[in-house]
């Protein structure tokens, strides 16, 4: 009929060009998922051997068969190292709650002044606070020994077998790296939040507790899982500054693993009770870990 409009339909004959590249964009994030799954499983390893291993009865272990499920639960292993190892799991909790909470307060503190309330010479004070992170644990080792031994803070000479001077070493050595986060995080603070509050009257102590300390849950997160950690792995200064009755978990699973007729399930089981506070504080903080890490990042 005239006046009628021809409507052209078009055939398909095959995948075009832009399908081919729709479908390997599909697989890609694929590709990259499977292989980081495959990384971490291979990163976990390590982890699968020790656990089946510290789980299986004592009589049934073997190295051809330490890949081998567990037929049947034992604690056998965790009841014969516990009592070689409760008396360091209790001086490293002594030694790693507080050295991290009062490390973190301090490093807040220090953060908050450097980024918030800068004064003359601040561009000086935070890098020599910086310095203390690239000073290595053996280079003030016979310095860190000398005094402490002199102030009665080593040892035998201490009340507390030594865990009073270490702590304050873990204190001070922890307070670079804890100013550092919070420096990065009070940095990604508006300065609005700083004005209003000096508009309403208060100073810089009621700023920092009642604005500042709310506001660095996240780097608080950050800094207390490291500080944890850092103090709970420490052997170095717990093997110079503590006697026998004070020494953290570290030397104790030392002493375990360290001894050519000790079974290695006895090793593997210990290893899984000295490893399980640093887990416990990294799943209850673990959340805010990344949010604070990366916090000041993105800053110009």
């Amino acid at each position: 009929m005239s006046g009628t409009r021809a409507v052209h339909v078009p055939t398909v004959a095959g995948r075009g060009p832009r399908d081919a590249t729709a479908g390997s964009r599909r697989w890609l994030p694929m590709a990259r998922y499977v292989a980081l799954y495959a990384l971490a499983c291979l990163f976990l390893l390590p982890v699968y051997v020790l656990v089946v291993t510290a789980l299986k009865n004592p009589a049934t272990i073997s190295v051809t068969g330490m890949w081998e499920l567990p037929r049947s639960l034992s604690f056998a292993s965790f009841a014969t190292v516990w009592p070689k190892l409760a008396t360091g799991l209790r001086n490293s909790i002594v030694l790693a709650v507080p050295a991290s909470i009062i490390s973190s307060l301090l490093g807040c503190a220090n953060g908050f002044v450097l980024s918030k309330w800068r004064f003359r010479g601040a561009n000086v004070v935070f890098p020599l606070i910086l310095f203390g992170i690239f000073v290595p644990y053996q280079a003030v080792l016979i310095p860190l020994v000398q005094t402490m031994s002199g102030a009665g803070l080593r040892g035998g000479s201490d009340p507390t077998g030594g865990l009073r001077g270490l702590l304050i070493v873990h204190i001070i050595y922890g307070i670079p790296i804890t100013t550092l986060i919070f420096r990065n995080h009070f940095t990604s603070l508006p300065n609005s939040l700083i004005e209003a509050a000096q508009l309403d009257g208060a100073g810089m102590l009621r700023t920092f507790v009642d604005i500042a300390i709310p506001l660095a849950r996240p780097a608080f997160a950050v800094a207390i899982i490291w500080q944890f950690t850092a103090v709970w792995n420490d052997f170095l200064f717990g093997a110079v500054m503590t006697s026998r009755d004070a020494w953290p978990v570290t030397i104790a699973l030392n002493n375990i693993a360290g001894g050519q007729s000790v079974p290695f399930n006895q090793a593997m089981a210990g290893a899984l009770l000295a490893c399980a506070p640093t887990l416990l504080v990294y799943v209850l903080l673990g959340r805010y870990f990344m949010r604070g890490l990366l916090a000041g990042s993105l800053q110009n």
